[in-house]
């Protein structure tokens, strides 16, 4: 392909970040102590099992994957559940409130109860509100422990916007990203979302992240809200998909 007048363009392609499943990369604050405590203490699980829920983003499927690491278990995906797997330790299903086939839950709890197995259910609801069909497992999710992990608080947003930034590769100045967290909902999915979204503009732009080029970006977006000085700096023309930035 011919290069535009002017020399060569940049394309900016998606890239998959690697997905931790380190323990000492979850950032911990008072919305998720009670979540730890019992993570790290299977030997208490009322009937071998607990549960953990929460909102998108704060951290569950991130837990799943470091208590499978650390402790050896089968991690499942619910949507991929089906049949019977073979003895472990112990197993963790992640998002269990999306399994495609209610009696390969069902038959799961059982095996696990059987065989002395521990088990850790990862879901966005308490397992007591999953709707499900059938008498048998509804019981036992209602007899399953839930232990919430709640909305992060102001310190654990700043480290988690930090943390995105810095998996990107993104240096973003201290005073942008306080500016940033007092207009970003405050919830860890739209942090994630944000970062996301600047470190394409940045690279296409082949420019720092700025509050101009933030604003340009997330303007008119759900979860950035604007605030009274955000028309206070100059404009930035956030460069067109069609038209990537100039190398």
């Amino acid at each position: 392909m011919t290069a535009p007048s002017g020399g060569a363009r940049q394309f900016v392609l998606p890239l998959s970040l690697p997905v931790s499943s380190n323990r000492a990369d979850f950032l911990e604050d008072a919305s998720n102590a009670e979540a730890l405590a019992w993570i790290d203490r299977p030997d208490r699980w009322p009937l071998g099992r607990l549960a953990l829920f929460g909102p998108q983003g704060v951290g569950k499927s991130h837990l799943a994957r470091a208590v499978a690491a650390q402790r050896g278990w089968r991690l499942i995906a619910g949507p991929t559940l089906r049949g019977l797997p073979e003895p472990a330790a112990g197993t963790v299903l992640d998002d269990a409130d999306a399994v495609a086939e209610e009696r390969a839950l069902l038959h799961l709890i059982n095996l696990c109860a059987e065989r002395g197995e521990h088990l850790l259910l990862i879901g966005r609801e308490p397992p007591a509100r999953w709707r499900v069909s059938l008498p048998d497992l509804a019981s036992r999710l209602r007899a399953t422990m839930a232990i919430g992990i709640g909305s992060p608080g102001d310190a654990l947003l700043g480290a988690l916007l930090a943390k995105h930034f810095a998996d990107r590769q993104l240096r973003v100045a201290p005073e942008v990203q306080a500016w940033l967290l007092t207009r970003l909902n405050r919830d860890a999915a739209t942090l994630a979302e944000a970062a996301a979204r600047l470190d394409r503009a940045a690279l296409a732009a082949r420019v720092p992240v700025s509050r101009a080029l933030a604003r340009a970006v997330l303007a008119g977006w759900d979860g950035f809200g604007a605030a009274e000085d955000d028309g206070s700096e100059t404009g930035f023309a956030v460069p067109s998909p069609a038209t990537p930035a100039l190398l």
